[in-house]
């Protein structure tokens, strides 16, 4: 049986906020703006959220499921490019694609293959499980394109010397590419590794809360983080290779970096 939380009882709960403002008070942090367009859009996010869903699985339209699925993916791509302070127009192509490519074969094999609901489509089990690979995907993303283009702009000298050798384009950004891989799987293996031990994982919590065996809430469990690893896999493998062959033109010449320049047409 799940405990309900009245709405008195959260807005009452939410006054815990008011640590975090002082903190940003005392230490002279700056943050108050960004501290309060942040809960705002939170708060508004969530309500909006929690309605649409609502409509969203009692209608369980196919087409709108895909629709809303789309949309998901767009955003996506946007918030880590825009994170990334990189040129949107030019890595918006390579990093939905990777999004796409990691999320689409495994929603697939998770809905048809393993849990099964029915309809295949539903909104209930595609929405929430497309929310949690997208959202745990994104500081990798943004993590790998920063560490490669950073490396890039700073070690141009050594990438045009691999060139000067003979080096395929490739073969001089490999070095960059492995970097930022490594980088960016660094706080995800580091998570997997402590599970259990250190943290309990929010969907894992959720069910258990919810009154579920906790044997079934760790097979879901299980499933959700396998998942969240191989789409980011497969998602920054993919952002990367093509970034580069939008970043490096044929001369050889990176074409952007990270900086100020970039950071305001990102």
């Amino acid at each position: 049986m799940t405990i309900d939380i009245s709405w008195s009882a959260l807005g009452l709960f939410c006054l815990v906020l008011l640590i975090p403002v002082f903190i940003n008070w005392r230490f002279n942090l700056a943050l108050g703006k960004d501290i309060g367009i942040s809960l705002v859009r939170m708060l508004l996010q969530l309500a909006l959220l929690g309605v649409y869903l609502q409509f969203l699985f009692e209608l369980n339209s196919l087409w709108i499921n895909l629709l809303w699925l789309t949309v998901m993916l767009l955003v996506g791509a946007s918030a880590i490019i825009g994170k990334a302070k990189l040129p949107r127009k030019a890595l918006f192509f390579p990093v939905l694609s990777g999004l796409i490519l990691g999320l689409s074969p495994l929603l697939v094999i998770l809905l048809l293959a393993l849990l099964k609901p029915t309809p295949a489509y539903s909104a209930q089990y595609l929405i929430p499980l497309a929310g949690m690979l997208l959202g745990n995907s994104l500081s990798g993303n943004i993590v790998a394109l920063q560490r490669l283009f950073s490396a890039l702009n700073e070690k141009t000298t050594e990438y045009q010397g691999y060139l000067a050798l003979g080096a395929s384009r490739q073969q001089a950004t490999q070095g960059f590419v492995q970097s930022a891989m490594q980088q960016a799987f660094a706080p995800v293996l580091a998570s997997m590794s402590t599970v259990g031990l250190v943290t309990l994982p929010g969907m894992m919590t959720g069910q258990i809360l919810a009154g579920r065996d906790p044997m079934v809430a760790v097979k879901y469990q299980l499933v959700i983080l396998i998942a969240i690893f191989v789409m980011l896999s497969i998602s920054i493998a993919t952002t990367l290779s093509l970034s580069i062959r939008v970043a490096i033109g044929q001369t050889g010449l990176v074409k952007f970096g990270i900086n100020k320049t970039n950071a305001s047409t990102a």
